[in-house]
């Protein structure tokens, strides 16, 4: 899945748009905004996958199909919006599967190589050519992204701490060549290292391989860009790795959303997983 740190101002914004896939991040961002003193939140919402709820938080609120990039330039500029903030997922296979309009085909047309950052950066070029800045996805998220520790009522074995080591080796060298955010590890071999399908299908093929007991961790690439992709965990990840009985969670310490923090860690003890933030700044294979 694509989810959607450049300096920015701490004044908040009155005016701000807000691109939302699907999931809850977009939801949690528009209330975290609102809260914040955003007055009036135009949203770009995608049919079929945005959640609904999104009206309830939005000022405004203009749904669109996937691929049509020319109608969310077009109304972003309308509404004079010159901050705005991507968030949500998008499932892959719309790359491949959806009816993309002109404006779109082109954009792809120009890349060499399609991934998160390259499509996401590029619709932020177009963005910015029409007068909007694309702000990070983690503003106004900043409490859920944890710092370094110990999250779960337990913490990691010797076993667990030491796949986490590999893990973040794998994860930070595989996330700087664009593959993906997610490596699952068991006793010292590498299951599953996340391609386009997203965090949960890498875990489903690990458990496939290993069955119970896997660690799964996640990470920022060196150098990531904010704006776009950013790693997520919610509930619905730790709902599946409670299914799949998975031993432990890692995740990378200040570079990490966790949405609905105390429901996520609930779930955590109630399985028995154990979860930690982990400063993974220096770890080999991070630049």
């Amino acid at each position: 899945m694509f989810y959607l740190l450049v300096p920015v101002s701490s004044q908040v914004p009155q005016r701000l748009g807000l691109i939302a896939g699907r999931g809850a991040y977009p939801l949690v961002f528009a209330e975290c905004a609102r809260k914040a003193g955003v007055d009036e939140l135009f949203v770009i919402a995608f049919k079929g996958e945005t959640d609904r709820a999104i009206e309830k938080h939005a000022s405004v609120v203009r749904w669109i199909r996937v691929g049509e990039l020319e109608s969310l330039l077009v109304n972003l500029k309308e509404a004079g919006i010159v901050q705005a903030v991507m968030a949500g997922q998008l499932a892959p296979k719309h790359l491949f599967r959806v009816r993309l309009d002109a404006q779109m085909k082109e954009l792809l047309a120009r890349l060499k190589t399609r991934n998160a950052e390259t499509i996401f950066g590029a619709v932020a070029d177009e963005l910015k050519a029409i007068g909007i800045e694309l702000l990070p996805a983690s503003r106004f998220m900043e409490s859920a992204m944890p710092v370094a520790g110990q999250l779960s009522r337990r913490g990691p074995t010797d076993r667990e701490h030491a796949d986490m080591e590999l893990g973040l080796h794998v994860a930070k060298v595989t996330s700087g060549l664009d593959i993906g955010q997610t490596v699952v590890v068991k006793e010292g071999t590498i299951l599953a290292v996340e391609a386009f399908e997203g965090t949960d299908e890498a875990i489903k093929r690990a458990a496939k391989l290993a069955g119970a007991g896997l660690v799964v961790v996640k990470t920022a690439k060196a150098g990531h860009d904010m704006r776009f992709d950013i790693p997520v965990i919610g509930v619905h990840t730790l709902q599946l790795l409670g299914k799949l009985r998975a031993a432990a969670l890692f995740v990378d310490a200040g570079q990490t959303i966790l949405l609905e923090r105390e429901k996520v860690i609930r779930l955590a003890d109630d399985c028995d997983i154990c979860v930690v933030a982990v400063d993974a700044s220096g770890i080999q294979g991070a630049s």
